[in-house]
Parts: structure tokens; sequence; C-alpha cells
């Protein structure tokens, strides 16, 4: 144990963990995250505890946890936490893995299987979130490098699918009737891709939003009719491929449907990311992404 280092400096946990000293000094000033000792000449020193714990929180912070959120943790619970952060991530590359084999195999029956593994011990919610759509992103990597042929997604894309539509069933049942905002779900002229809606259209429906789904490629100019028995509606699109011309869309949306009244419309996918909220009015919406809109409803 004499050769082994029992004490380190701050650039040594810094090389260790990969946390800028800097945001360590604030960690340990604000939260009390580490106590090190200090040198004869004021220059702090960690022991091999303090190491462990710097690991351990910066393990959990990469992993979507908020430092506020583990300065509360003991060390035993941070510890237990990391364990069950890790074998979490362990169930999910196997789960990411056999839903690829599944798809090139166009094996149903793995899929299926795999899914009913995980839904015995995650909510649909966490499987889409956190599997499918690391999933996805996967896929669509695979897809453009030629790694596999767009029929490989199609069969892929429609099992999860088939999936969305058991859960939007099972909490449509359950929407508030009293439920004040009524959300208007579809996909502009052209953008077939629903994926996104659909979850967009289970995510409501879970936490007791109703929803009018009206799916892929409807024009801006027939959705006046919902207006004649709704006035107050909010509307939401998740696009991938169209419109062409994002300006002229929202153009078109506040000339057909915001006559009478301002109406929200929220955005989503990919189309939007490069856009900037401040450059639209504010009844224009743009998430980066549905767990941004997801964690709004909970």
């Amino acid at each position: 144990m004499e050769n082994v280092k029992q004490n380190f400096s701050i650039k040594d946990l810094e090389h260790l963990s990969g946390i800028k000293a800097h945001t360590i000094r604030i960690w340990e000033k604000r939260y009390n995250i580490l106590s090190p000792e200090r040198t004869d000449t004021n220059i702090r020193t960690y022991d091999l505890e303090n190491l462990q714990k710097i690991l351990n929180v910066t393990f959990l912070n990469e992993h979507g946890y908020k430092i506020s959120r583990i300065a509360k943790l003991t060390d035993v619970e941070i510890s237990t936490m990391v364990k069950n952060v890790a074998a979490s991530a362990s169930v999910k590359n196997r789960a990411i893995n056999s839903f690829k084999i599944a798809m090139i195999n166009f094996d149903e029956v793995l899929f299926n299987k795999t899914y009913n593994m995980l839904i015995e011990k995650k909510e649909f919610r966490e499987i889409f979130l956190e599997i499918f759509i690391p999933l996805l992103d996967e896929i669509g990597l695979l897809w453009q490098t030629d790694t596999i042929n767009p029929v490989h997604e199609h069969f892929l894309v429609n099992l999860i699918k088939q999936k969305l539509y058991l859960n939007i069933s099972k909490y449509g049942d359950a929407t508030n009737e009293n439920e004040d905002d009524l959300y208007v779900l579809f996909l502009p002229e052209n953008e077939i891709h629903d994926l996104g809606i659909l979850y967009l259209n289970f995510e409501l429906n879970f936490h007791g939003k109703r929803t009018i789904y009206l799916g892929p490629s409807m024009p801006l100019k027939d959705m006046k009719y919902l207006l004649e028995i709704h006035k107050d509606l909010k509307f939401m699109s998740y696009l991938t491929i169209a419109p062409l011309e994002m300006d002229s869309f929202l153009e078109e949306f506040q000339r057909e449907l915001c006559t009478e009244k301002t109406l929200d419309i929220s955005l989503f996918g990919a189309k939007i990311q490069n856009l900037d909220p401040n450059n639209y009015p504010e009844n224009i919406r743009i998430y980066k992404s549905i767990t941004e809109f997801a964690n709004q409803l909970d």
C-alpha cells in the first residue's frame, strides 16, 4: 500500500474525473460535495474517499442527474444510485443491440420478446425516451452509411408504432373531460414521418390532456373547419422533412388559423433545431426535444 497514492491535488481530480478544477471548486463551495484538507500553504488535498465520490458524482451528472439533487444524497445513497444507473445502462445497451438484431433479421418475435422484457421493469415512456429514441438515432446513422436498407428502418419503425398505438389507446380513455386545453396534432403537407407526433399524442394522453389527432400531410387551410366547433385550440407539429420554407409555413399558419384569435403552435423535429425562438412571435413555440415539452407536463 505504500506505493499506492493516497492524496490527490485538485488537478489530479480534474484529470481523473474529466471535470474542470474550476467546476470542482464551485461544487465544493456551493454544495459541499467534497471535504478537502489543506496543507500548511493552504493547498487543497483530497483523499481516496473524495476521489471515489467525485467519480460517482461525475457519473451521475453525466447520466442526467442535476448536481443540486446529487448534493442532497448521502455517500451511501450516491453509491447505490451509481450501481442502479450502471445496471440500467447495461440493460439499455443490451436492449438496443437486440432490437438492432431483430431489425436486421426482420425478426418480430425477438423484437416483442425484448420489448416485453423491458416493459416488466420500465414504463412505456421510459422505454421510448431512453431506448427507442437512441435506437432510432443509431438506425439513422446506419441508413446514411448504407449499412442497412430503408426497408429495415420501415420494419422497425412500424413495430414501434404498434406499441405506441396500444399505449395511446390505453391512456386515451383516461383523458380528463374537464381539461380546458385541446391539442391538435398534425403534420404539414408532404410530411409523412409520424412517429414523433404519435408519441406526442401518447404523452398528452398520459397526462390527461385531450387531443385531436389528424396525422400526416394535412393542409393548414383544411384545419379552419376545426375552429367552427372549437375556439381555443393548441396546435402541435413534428417536422422532419417538411415544410421546405419554414417562414412561409408559419406565415400561412398565422394567416389561415389566427384570423379571429392568436393560437399557439408548438414545433418539434429536425427541421426546427436551428431556429431561434426569439425570431418568432410568442404563439410559435419551439422545442428542441420531446423531453423538454414532457417535463413541462409533469
